[in-house]
């Protein structure tokens, strides 16, 4: 099975694969009458497009054997086949269609088709060209971008579902996976939803609702308030009443959406006003449950599987502490530091709060764990597979995909608590398209240069896009999820820090390096976590790096080596002595004698003066000291050697930027834009929408006076808001946008009329 760790999984000989193409030309209901037909390979198919609707058919006519391989658009070329699916002649659906996106879409129907079933994609405007209409055998256009206009509309996903006569849909996560309605309508419509009953997910959905549940079920619940009365002074008296500090939560939704902290009773109205108008946005909700916050906790959770003949089991726990904006970062399974009693009480905890709701499918049961005691307390149930899944796969050696499928199907779970042991253990990193060191700004464009870590028995890649694809504005900006496994925690972390390191993107701003640092904390290391842990490791984790004499010397030599030459390694240039290449240790002619080289790495600037001794041979002056370099290029790997340590880097030149991979990591570097005039500087006078977005709100009018920091515009971009502040006091003079408007990267929304000169003496 790809999904699994090598202790896991068997190894067998490469099986011919025959198959024949059922090419259809199709057309959706909507599509113009005089529509193009375009066709190409796919690399596992043909893709056929007409108007809005893809289709691309693979009749498998013998099935493929069991091959160990990664999860992602990296092995879209293999096939394998589940060990359970091999040894049955009729897989538990003959169709499936998978309402979802992006790497959890091109999960799900990797697995569906290694089951012998075939699958349908569905896709919104902007995802035409996305890795998971390419995975799938069909795949159909259900909207515009916006996703209440496409992935959000049960009705047009029901449509595709009864044309294409699937017999199950999978959600995924997000969208409509925690969607009780739409689970009604599937199951009304005779087809089987994956995942639990509606009434589960109402059960668990509403906060306030399972709180009580779970009390009653005897799963230990954080005092608070639960209540259904909403209004403020209700809110206030219940707030003194429970003490501070609270953690104030949206009783819908999820994401860390509509969560605030009110440390003591003043800030209590602020964060509520602010808690509601999220939850109100994200959800069409406003209703809110507070309960005590505890300082320093853990989030601990569970994974639980239940079927529908009253089994239920729990696959161990999964620690997901460390986060930003509430939002998970870096996951590990099994929990550290945990007792065999202590993971026995969570685990059985857990099951009790499924079968309290009638739970069916793959679930997790979130806990807050008092660091302190270790004592814990249920936070929420998630009724859906969850993003971090994949290490639960890697240490229990199951495919939960294919348990969800089969428990939808009516099957019994296929093992016993009794059978589930813990093997090794496992990180996942969530690589996101953000910028760590502006507040995780989030970012968005194409992935000009991307280059994963090298799948192997130990890492494991899963991802819905690949080089030359586009970060959508309109979606969450998560790139991919990097799993390694280990025999032990110790092992697993050093995997993990090297694959981060091999993890090479350009073209947008990541957190590959932000995650790195995490895992070489000594707190990291020592498994010293909490939901606090970014904030208690600011310093380390959040300061801009400085660079040593050597780095800068390094990146002077990767640009000097990598714009004077060609960066495609043909070592054809060599075969002819007489060729004026033959002389240059780096292949590269008209390389000046001496250069200056300047780029800023963050906000500091650097500059190196490099000047040519011989073949290969450099001296480069920084600040007054001298160090002498060697360096040579073959594609786009620079050798550099500077004192007596040599490194290898990979090095990547994007317009005015150069990537430098080493083994210490990343460092990009910007260099000077050309000067055609002014000082390439915006002043004071205008607010700027730092990435792709839609105004939310605008805070202020024409005409209106404003101070230096005042909240202006509310901009929201990739599930994120952010507050546009006053780059100073003044009077604003025009509001360039409207509300529902979509702006670019450093457009110009507000402007402030001119400060007036001081008149001089």
């Amino acid at each position: 099975n790809p999904f699994l760790p090598p202790s896991s999984a068997y190894f067998a000989k490469k099986s011919m694969i025959v198959a024949f193409f059922e090419i259809s030309e199709k057309k959706t209901r909507d599509s113009p009458p005089n529509s193009a037909v375009r066709g190409g390979t796919t690399g596992a198919g043909i893709m056929w497009r007409s108007g809005g609707f893809a289709v691309r058919r693979v009749v498998p006519l013998m099935r493929a054997q069991p091959m160990l391989g990664v999860v992602g658009p990296r092995i879209a070329q293999a096939q394998w086949a589940s060990t359970a699916a091999a040894a049955d002649d009729h897989p538990p659906f003959r169709k499936i269609l998978v309402a979802n996106r992006g790497e959890i879409a091109v999960r799900v129907l990797q697995t569906a088709k290694a089951m012998g079933i075939q699958t349908v994609a569905v896709y919104s405007e902007a995802d035409q060209n996305s890795q998971h209409v390419k995975a799938a055998d069909e795949a159909y256009c259900i909207g515009p971008a916006d996703s209440t206009q496409s992935y959000l509309r049960m009705d047009r996903i029901m449509d595709v579902a009864d044309r294409t006569n699937a017999n199950a849909v999978h959600p995924g996560y997000g969208f409509l996976s925690e969607n009780p309605h739409f689970a009604s309508m599937l199951e009304e419509s005779g087809v089987e939803f994956i995942g639990p009953p509606a009434s589960a997910i109402t059960s668990m959905g509403e906060k306030s609702e399972s709180k009580r549940i779970m009390e009653n079920a005897n799963v230990p619940c954080v005092p608070g308030y639960h209540d259904d009365v909403q209004d403020d002074a209700t809110l206030r008296a219940a707030a003194d009443k429970a003490g501070f500090p609270l953690m104030l939560k949206a009783v819908v939704g999820g994401g860390g959406k509509g969560m605030r902290i009110a440390m003591t009773a003043d800030e209590f109205d602020d964060a509520l006003d602010s808690a509601r108008a999220e939850s109100r946005n994200a959800f069409g909700d406003d209703r809110m449950l507070f309960e005590r916050y505890i300082p320093r906790s853990r989030h601990v959770e569970v994974q639980v599987f239940a079927d529908k003949h009253g089994n239920a089991v729990y696959l161990f726990e999964r620690d997901c502490s460390v986060q930003r904006r509430h939002q998970k970062i870096i996951e590990e399974a099994p929990a550290p530091g945990l007792s065999d009693e202590l993971r026995r009480e969570l685990g059985e905890a857990a099951v009790r709060a499924a079968k309290a709701v009638g739970y069916v499918g793959a679930g997790t049961v979130e806990f807050i764990m008092d660091t302190t005691d270790n004592k814990f307390y249920f936070m929420e149930m998630n009724t859906r597979l969850q993003v971090e899944h994949p290490v639960t796969e890697m240490i229990t050696g199951q495919d939960l995909v294919e348990w969800q499928i089969r428990v939808a199907a009516g099957e019994p779970l296929p093992l016993t608590q009794e059978d589930l042991a813990i093997n090794g253990h496992s990180f996942e990193a969530r690589i996101y398209a953000e910028d760590p060191l502006e507040g995780f700004r989030p970012g968005s464009g194409p992935l000009l240069y991307m280059n994963p870590p090298t799948a192997s028995p130990h890492v494991r890649v899963d991802s819905g896009v690949k080089q030359g694809d586009a970060v959508s504005v309109y979606y969450d900006p998560m790139i991919a999820k990097l799993v390694v496994w280990g025999e032990n925690r110790h092992i697993a972390l050093n995997r993990m820090t090297a694959a981060l390191k091999d993890f090479h993107i350009a073209g947008l701003s990541t957190n590959i390096s932000f995650v790195g640092d995490i895992t070489t904390t000594p707190a990291f290391q020592t498994a010293d976590v909490s939901t606090a842990f970014i904030e208690e490791n600011e310093a380390t984790l959040l300061t801009p790096k400085s660079l040593t004499n050597d780095d800068v010397a390094r990146v002077a030599l990767a640009v000097i080596l990598g714009q004077s030459g060609d960066l495609r390694g043909d070592q054809s240039r060599d075969a002819d002595p007489t060729s004026p290449w033959s002389g240059l240790t780096s292949g590269y002619l008209n390389m000046p004698a001496r250069r200056v080289v300047q780029f800023a790495v963050g906000d500091a600037e650097h500059e190196a003066t490099v000047r040519v001794v011989d073949s290969g041979t450099f001296e480069v002056d920084i600040n007054g000291t001298t160090v002498l370099a060697t360096g040579s290029i073959n594609g786009n790997k620079v050798t550099c050697r500077v004192g007596d340590r040599t490194r290898v880097d990979t090095v990547v030149l994007i317009k005015d930027e150069v990537h430098v991979f080493g083994p210490d990591g990343e460092i990009h570097a910007q260099l000077p834009t050309p000067d055609f005039g002014g000082d390439g500087t915006l002043s004071s006078d205008f607010v700027i929408a730092p990435m792709d977005g839609s105004i939310k709100e605008i805070l202020v009018d024409a005409g209106e006076s404003v101070e230096e920091g005042q909240e202006v515009m509310t901009l929201f971009a990739m599930k994120v808001e952010s507050k546009l502040r006053a780059p100073r006091s003044g009077v604003i003079a025009a509001v360039n946008a409207s509300v529902g408007d979509q702006v670019s990267l450093n457009s110009i929304v507000i402007s402030l009329e001119p400060e007036e000169e001081e008149p001089e003496d």
